[in-house]
């Protein structure tokens, strides 16, 4: 969850409102600039993000397509029968040579890499500039439309988003990789409200299971909580403009549900993919629902903060004691999970006693390449033993950054300079998670792909193998090339 689920001071006027009106695009920005750190990294250590994020709608859509062009040529080898059947004409062959026709076609139209991909492409440089510019920009329409035209921060956020609107959508060579982004991520933000239940979904195979990129883009909205957050009340107080918002319980409630918002989506792809693994008889299903929980842990803290807000702060009071135990009882259920289930690590850390080089034994030929902390860890660490270790403690330490609460009055001019402070925080902590995220997703997809042995058809399922043209991409073909052994 977000390092600080509660309210904000949104009543009345003055610099509080105004600051939080300018928190959530200072964020954003940010945000923008850090995944830029994360595609240097993933670069650097030659890791195709692309590729892991990608995979399994490619999967998707070629099962699909071989499910269409199976149809097809059923239906042509019928027709075959009728029209050959005097002639002896194999149309089990005929039929065989149209599907494989089909299939190197959709390889040839829907995987061929675009001549002009490479003008496109999303680049850390390009990242970096953008928020820059980003940031720039946020700084002029505050100082034109608040110190020139006399407006009000209300007025100052929206004429931001709308020059950033006007900006994406003017048709400029520069910005075609922006505008190309900015479509992937509404296209991600809709498939997350894509209804997968069976009161919609007809398929007999019951819901679709939920995409790597899915899960991974319902992850970030969470480190964005506070940024929903600010969103329900910059509506809340542009409903009100110009009179301040009146002290009331909906005033509280319509901003803290949107800051929910993420947590609820997230919960709810983990109980989907429990459906599908009740559907597959999958013996580790459980898992889903223990994720689910997790999601639901951050969302006690909003209401009960909420609630808090909205009751008189001496009584407000006796309830913060219980507030810091859902925080304390959140981060650590995070924690172990951002660990363990996110990057694959600590599974295992009875190995440290009994690897060699760890008790004083005799160490053998394999257990000699391997250190303490590779046992501990994980075998396989693409970012090397040291900087994995940084980044698990970081996030350590950030998941309980809310704890600044307890001398913020020290530190901080106001609660919102606290709240801003932690989503910086939080969205930076969020940025480290993501390279040992996309890191493990790859380390298990590179597994299946090498465990996968094409079976019988009659009597087991068959697993295709990733697509050819997601497995040639130029850094992962050449991360196999230079076979790195920084594990």
């Amino acid at each position: 969850m977000s390092s600080t689920q509660e309210a904000g001071d949104i009543f009345g006027e003055g610099s509080g409102p105004a600051q939080m009106m300018l928190r959530s695009p200072t964020v954003l920005i940010a945000s923008v600039g850090l995944w830029g750190m994360n595609v240097y990294f993933f670069r650097l250590f030659h890791i195709d993000y692309a590729y892991v994020l990608n995979l399994d709608l490619v999967k998707e859509r070629e099962a699909k397509l071989r499910a269409a062009s199976g149809t097809a040529a059923s239906a042509e080898r019928k027709l075959s029968d009728v029209e050959n059947n005097a002639e002896g004409v194999d149309s089990k062959n005929s039929s065989k040579t149209s599907e494989v026709g089909e299939n190197d076609d959709y390889q040839k139209h829907a995987f061929q890499d675009d001549p002009e991909e490479y003008g496109r492409e999303v680049t850390w440089q390009k990242l970096v500039g953008l928020s820059v510019v980003l940031m720039v920009l946020l700084h002029l329409s505050i100082f034109a439309w608040i110190d020139l035209l006399g407006g009000g921060s209300i007025g100052a956020v929206f004429s931001f988003y709308i020059a950033v609107f006007i900006g994406v959508v003017l048709p400029l060579p520069s910005t075609r990789w922006l505008r190309k982004s900015c479509v992937i991520v509404l296209q991600r933000a809709c498939e997350l409200l894509n209804p997968r239940c069976f009161c919609v979904n007809s398929e007999p195979s019951g819901p679709r299971p939920i995409p790597f990129v899915d899960v991974f883009f319902a992850d970030a909205m969470c480190s964005l909580s506070k940024v929903f957050f600010d969103w329900g009340m910059l509506f809340h107080l542009a409903s009100h403009f110009p009179e301040p918002v009146p002290a009331s319980t909906h005033a509280i409630m319509i901003p803290s549900f949107c800051a929910a918002i993420p947590y609820i989506i997230r919960a709810r792809q983990c109980l989907i993919m429990h459906t599908v693994g009740r559907i597959k008889a999958d013996p580790n299903r459980y898992q889903h629902i223990l994720n689910a929980i997790k999601y639901t842990t951050s969302i006690f803290p909003l209401c009960l903060s909420a609630y808090q807000a909205t009751i008189d702060p001496e009584a407000a009071q006796k309830w913060e004691a219980v507030l810091i135990v859902l925080l304390v009882i959140n981060a650590l259920y995070a924690l172990t999970w951002d660990v363990v289930m996110d990057w694959g690590m600590l599974r295992n850390p009875s190995a440290v006693i009994v690897h060699a080089t760890c008790v004083g034994g005799m160490p053998s030929e394999t257990m000699q390449t391997k250190s303490c902390g590779h046992a501990l860890m994980r075998p396989r660490l693409r970012f090397g033993l040291m900087a994995s270790a940084i980044i698990l403690l970081t996030d350590a330490l950030l998941r309980f950054s809310w704890t600044l609460r307890f001398v913020q009055h020290g530190l901080f001019p106001s609660k919102d300079s606290f709240v801003l402070a932690t989503q910086f925080l939080e969205v930076f902590r969020r940025a480290i998670w993501n390279l040992l995220r996309v890191e493990w997703e790859h380390e298990k997809q590179e597994a299946e792909r090498k465990a996968i042995v094409p079976k019988h058809p009659e009597t087991e399922a068959f697993i295709p193998t990733p697509p050819v043209s997601l497995q040639m991409t130029p850094i992962h073909r050449e991360g196999v090339k230079e076979k790195i052994t920084t594990y």
